[in-house]
């Protein structure tokens, strides 16, 4: 929905007018509201409206400690703008983004931030999300935390050796887990099997 220019001046007069001057029309307040809801839905107002937390230099709770752990212009310099949105800023990219999503060869998806092998491609497998999805990471390579963030409860996992987000987990999953580790195809890398 793309709202006239118009419509956008109105708005913003009504939002600015003085003291003392009559409220905004009903059409006013209406195409702000609507405005502000597609914002909301076209992801344009994440950051304004994620909770505030204690993070410390390296992106992770102040209660947190990872072994890899760099300070926020180091991880700048390594990662490229877009996987430090993701892996440091718990972005999220576009469905249907992803080369990963199309990887099909044996191998192993690693950490973009700090080469953590994450997954196996044995348990890759296409869940209609636009996201490379697994049934299971490999051992001791993740954790999870309660991602509380846009009004739901959510399950947020990261990166066991340097704590960069790469996405979350559901319980609709295929066989033998029922679980659906949806992940951000920005956080990893992919290494293939060598005979």
């Amino acid at each position: 929905m793309k709202l006239s220019d118009r419509h956008l001046a109105e708005a913003s007069h009504a939002a600015t007018a003085p003291a003392g001057a009559a409220g905004p029309s009903r059409r006013v307040f209406l195409l702000g509201a609507t405005a502000a809801a597609a914002a909301v839905t076209a992801g344009l107002v994440p950051r304004l409206v994620r909770p505030a937390r204690a993070e410390n230099v390296h992106g992770a709770r102040a209660d947190e400690h990872f072994e890899v752990a760099y300070s926020d212009a180091e991880w700048r310099r390594r990662l490229s703008p877009a996987q430090y949105e993701v892996l440091r800023r718990e972005g999220t990219e576009r469905p249907y983004s992803s080369p990963l999503n199309d990887e099909h060869r044996a191998g192993t998806f690693a950490c973009a931030g700090c080469a953590q092998p994450l997954f196996s491609s044995r348990t890759k497998f296409d869940s209609h999300t636009g996201w490379p999805s697994f049934w299971t990471p490999l051992e001791h390579a993740v954790g999870t935390r309660t991602d509380r963030t846009f009004g739901m409860v959510r399950t947020e996992v990261h990166c066991r050796r340097c704590g960069g987000h790469l996405g979350h987990v559901f319980d609709d999953g295929p066989k033998p887990t029922g679980l659906r580790y949806c992940m951000n195809g920005l956080a990893m890398t992919f290494h293939p099997q060598t005979t």
